[in-house]
């Protein structure tokens, strides 16, 4: 048995945002993703294959979602689905502390 701290080891100075799988199959890839003031390029979204179920563990983000006029503010505790080919993009990440997020992806 293994003991994972999604909190730890979270690097200070992140020139790009921080990817780390921590589990995949066929038909599953969990992710930890760490920002710091990291969102995605202009004009750039996201069109996944995979639904993605997002868990926002630290920090703050804002999604948005390009079926939806206004963004989500995501809190630690606050999740959010993803449906595959849902075009979405990450509009703003807290500069003061890293954003952690746990992301799975599934088909």
């Amino acid at each position: 048995m293994q003991i994972a701290d999604l909190l730890a080891s979270v690097p200070s100075n992140l020139p790009e945002e921080l990817l780390e799988t921590l589990l995949e199959t066929d038909s599953v890839r969990i992710e930890r993703i760490v920002s710091h003031g990291h969102v995605s390029e202009p004009g750039f979204w996201y069109d996944q294959q995979e639904h993605e179920w997002v868990l926002l563990l630290q920090g703050a983000a804002r999604l948005e979602i390009s079926e939806q006029s206004q963004p989500i503010e995501l809190h630690p505790g606050q999740a959010v689905l993803l449906s595959a080919h849902q075009r979405h993009r990450v509009a703003w990440t807290t500069p003061e502390e890293p954003t952690v997020w746990l992301a799975i992806f599934f088909r």
